[in-house]
């Protein structure tokens, strides 16, 4: 017994001893200088609810060394009925979304007001050695530790926020005595505690200032496209840390927005879904959901997005394919804490489903893991420095200089990237769908970028994410400011947007209009274009560069070239340019006085080509002098020069070969990418061209080409779309995909039986693109129903008929077989049938009487149930 108590005595005395240790080693780890704090800043809103639930289970998820605090602005009415004071370490700050002496609303100020709120009244922050800012519509993928991700005490980390364009100009000079130590960012903030005492009543401070500076608002000085101040507070934060003399490690790896494509190498350990992102035809936007109470309503998540294997069979790039999967990370994260978060107010279970049972699974779980940092994550930016300090120039740090490469053997040829404008319409679809095809068939190297253009209303309805590498820009069509309808300004104002949000390592920039399809590479060498000499295509009407317009608009009217379609531009030109591009354009669609067709060119006098003059007039600006070529683009319907082979077609007009024409205004308003093997009239056959002419012959092939190009283009899009193979006979899994075409389309279709017979896959295309009768009475009908569909001319009408012969001939022959099937069937029957009357008529009187009453008895006992299945047979 005494050995019992001894050795108990022993167990006890050396688990405290473990213990005290243990204590004593976390101590140790949490010691100056390595106490880490993680802030972020909300409102009393279940928009800011349900960000916090998703930052904060990633945060527990990723790993993040130390404590974390929510900075809840709220006002007294707010607080009143809040329900979520339990989602998160929180500590309460007074709110400034009303200014308290100006009165201006503004709630992005709550963020520098609770910061310096938390560091004068926390005790925590007496605690503390570095802090991590974040915002709160971010996910945390590893732990972000100051030190490990190069931040020094007086060198706080940061991400690259290109746009903010004020450091470069007169809002750094008027806000600031040290304009030039003004940095670009934002995002992800990591310092030391003691810098941010130093900036954070300066980042309020500046913050106010620059709110209160409405002169400096314009898109211009702020690179704010909505010209609406909304950004002051992160003006405010760089212009705190140029004044505090804070020089930040600028590094654009750490983060990434959830829909681009990370770097080769890179891992990011960072989220931030502030614009919309999709997978295939599953899209998020936060925008969607700014009074969601998701967070309160139990079992409900965001929409489930596409499985991991789903993604490795739509995309084979690797790369490509790791920016898939950080998408549906981002939202899996945001619903397994939603799921955890109801769990914790007491809702019941959720019901089995496929998804749950994913989120609860091992490999989401490897595929959540918290992530390390990567050599290349680490790597700081590389950029150029061109400030100027009392007249010297500033030594540039050692680690942003910027190397030039382009002599390098192993690449000859600089990088290009190809961009190109639309909007949210099925008109830009279809164009988009031509385009991107012509461009991969084209060779041309580099990639290509959409700038989609879209109000928050057409982004809810929009259903082609997936029809090309996509950047989102916020809908410029009616202005901000004056509410002029002009959407040709999204183009400017979407090349400004994505230079100022992508880092991009292509030197040289191809810009394209939507209806345009490329028959060959367009590169810089080629054409000879350099710095201050972009390339581009002559539109020979745009007069106001020898009138008074380019006087008025411009200080260099000598420069002003008269240029458009196709612009190959170096990007450090494009950066300078950009603004000057969007600028000039508002200022001549504003010069309404100025509109008229003597003085535009324009035969309208609308001011629909303001735009075009704004790059002229932009360009002259800077004594941009372009390379005008004539031998990159060609209007279909043009007579071609003579051995030149044209890189572009671009068919902004209306053109014919023969009686066949081609207007893309005429399909304005038709869906050709969301309605299976919908396409264009074919364009006649080559071989029936008069060769006596060779002009009118060359040119008619071009026609020719592009239009193909464009119905090849549908063609192969709608095969990716695994519409129904109209050249096959159908399966039944090619029924259900009919079924699920059919119910999408045409809902107030006539219901039939379909189990009776089986159709032709050519019968279910028909019936998917014309929306008509499902019956096979009524095959005239549908075909003059498929021409109605479209605008009528002579030559649609003629290709039609040519192309829906072989349908008829396949359809007759089975209607046939069929027809034949049910006359063999019915004779067979009633053959049955009057031989079991004579068989009948040979047995005697007993036996009916017999068979009668045990009848009347199945009668009585299963009448009911005998008329329910005749009636489902009916």
């Amino acid at each position: 017994m005494e050995k019992k108590a001894i050795l108990m005595l022993l167990v006890v005395t050396l688990s405290l001893i473990s213990g005290q240790e243990q204590e004593k080693n976390n101590l140790d780890t949490q010691k100056a200088p390595y106490r880490i704090h993680t802030l972020f800043s909300v409102e009393c809103q279940n928009y800011f609810d349900w960000q916090t639930v998703g930052l904060m289970h990633s945060y527990k998820k990723a790993q993040q060394p130390g404590p974390v605090t929510r900075l809840l602005s709220c006002t007294d009415e707010e607080r009143k009925g809040y329900r979520g004071m339990e989602l998160a370490p929180t500590f309460e700050v007074p709110s400034m979304s009303r200014h308290p002496k100006t009165g201006d609303w503004y709630p992005a100020i709550n963020k520098p007001a609770g910061v310096l709120h938390w560091l004068k009244y926390s005790k925590e922050a007496e605690n503390v050695d570095w802090v991590v800012i974040l915002d709160a519509d971010m996910i945390i993928r590893g732990p972000i530790v100051p030190w490990e991700i190069g931040a020094e005490k007086g060198k706080p980390v940061s991400a690259y926020y290109g746009y903010l364009i004020g450091c470069d100009n007169i809002l750094a000079k008027l806000h600031t005595k040290h304009p030039e130590l003004c940095d670009k960012v934002g995002g992800l903030l990591a310092m030391h505690i003691d810098d941010l005492r130093a900036l954070a009543p300066l980042w309020l401070s500046k913050t106010e200032e620059v709110r209160e500076d409405r002169a400096h608002w314009a898109t211009n000085y702020t690179g704010d496209i909505y010209g609406t101040g909304w950004i002051s507070e992160m003006y405010g934060y760089s212009f705190g840390a140029a004044e505090a003399r804070l020089r930040h490690k600028i590094n654009d790896n750490l983060m990434i927005y959830p829909g681009y494509v990370p770097r080769e190498g890179v891992e990011p350990i960072l989220m931030h879904y502030g614009l919309p992102f999709s997978v295939g035809n599953w899209s998020f936007s936060k925008l969607e959901h700014h009074e969601d109470d998701i967070v309160y309503d139990c079992s409900r998540l965001f929409p489930e997005p596409p499985y991991p294997q789903e993604i490795t069979q739509m995309e084979p790039d690797r790369n490509k394919k790791r920016g898939l999967f950080l998408n549906i990370e981002c939202i899996n994260t945001i619903n397994e804490g939603l799921l955890l978060q109801h769990a914790a107010f007491g809702c019941p279970k959720p019901k089995w489903s496929k998804y749950l049972s994913f989120l609860k699974s091992k490999t989401f779980a490897e595929l959540s893991r918290p992530k390390r940092l990567t050599a290349q994550s680490r790597q700081m930016m590389e950029v150029e420095i061109h400030k100027e300090v009392d007249n010297e120039p500033e030594k540039p740090h050692p680690k942003l200089i910027h190397k030039e490469v382009d002599n390098e053997p192993e690449k000859p040829h600089p990088k290009i990237h190809t961009i190109f404008s639309t909007e949210c319409s099925s008109y830009f679809d279809w164009q988009t769908v031509g385009l991107v095809h012509s461009f991969y068939k084209s060779g041309q190297p580099g990639n290509i970028t959409r700038l989609l253009s879209c109000t928050e209303e057409d982004l809810k309805q929009y259903k082609g994410h997936d029809l090309a590498p996509t950047h989102y820009v916020p809908s410029m069509s009616r202005h901000p400011l004056t509410g002029d309808w002009y959407p040709a300004i999204n183009k400017p104002a979407a090349v400004l947007h994505w230079m100022n949000h992508v880092k991009t390592d292509a030197e040289y920039i191809v810009i394209l209009d939507a209806d345009m399809i490329m028959r060959g590479s367009i590169t810089p060498w080629e054409f000879n274009a350099a710095r201050s000499h972009p390339v581009s295509t002559p539109y020979e009407y745009l007069i106001g560069c020898d009138n008074i317009l380019a006087k008025l608009h411009t200080k260099h009217p000598e420069a002003c070239d008269k240029v458009g379609g196709v612009i190959i531009m170096h990007v450090d030109d494009l950066r300078k340019f950009a603004l000057q591009w969007l600028h000039k354009t508002e200022e001549v669609r504003l010069d309404r006085s100025h509109w008229s067709k003597n003085i535009t060119g324009d035969v309208y006098e609308a001011g629909w080509i303001s735009e075009m003059y704004g790059y002229s007039f932009g360009a002259a600006e800077l004594n941009l002098r372009h390379v005008i070529t004539d031998e990159i683009l060609i209007y279909p319907g043009y007579v071609p020069a003579p051995g030149v082979n044209y890189r572009v077609f671009h068919y902004g007009l209306e053109y014919r070969v023969g009686n066949w024409s081609f207007d893309k205004a005429k399909w304005r308003h038709t869906d050709l990418v969301n309605k299976c093997w919908a396409k264009f009239p074919d364009p006649p056959d080559p071989s029936s061209l008069d060769q006596t002419d060779n002009n009118s012959l060359q040119r008619d092939l071009l026609s020719i080409e592009c239009a193909t190009t464009l119905n090849e283009a549908l063609r192969l899009h709608h095969e990716r779309r695994k519409c129904p193979d109209p050249n096959t006979i159908s399966t039944p899994k090619l029924e259900r995909v009919y079924h699920d075409r059919v119910n999408e389309t045409k809902t107030n279709a006539e219901t039939t039986r379909t189990d009776a017979v089986t159709r032709t896959s050519a019968e279910v295309s028909m019936a998917v693109e014309t929306t008509t009768s499902r019956k096979f009475g009524n095959v005239e009908d549908v075909q003059a129903l498929r021409h109605d569909e479209v605008p009528k001319n002579n030559s649609q009408k003629s290709s039609q008929d040519e192309t829906s012969n072989g349908t008829f001939t396949s359809m007759r022959f089975w209607i046939m077989i069929l027809w034949a099937l049910s006359i063999f069937g019915f004779l067979g029957v009633m053959s049955v049938m009057f031989k079991g009357r004579r068989e009948l008529k040979k047995r005697g009187k007993g036996y009916k009487s017999k068979r009668r009453t045990s009848y009347s008895c199945f009668w009585d006992t299963n009448g009911q149930d005998r008329h329910l299945r005749n009636a489902e047979t009916a």
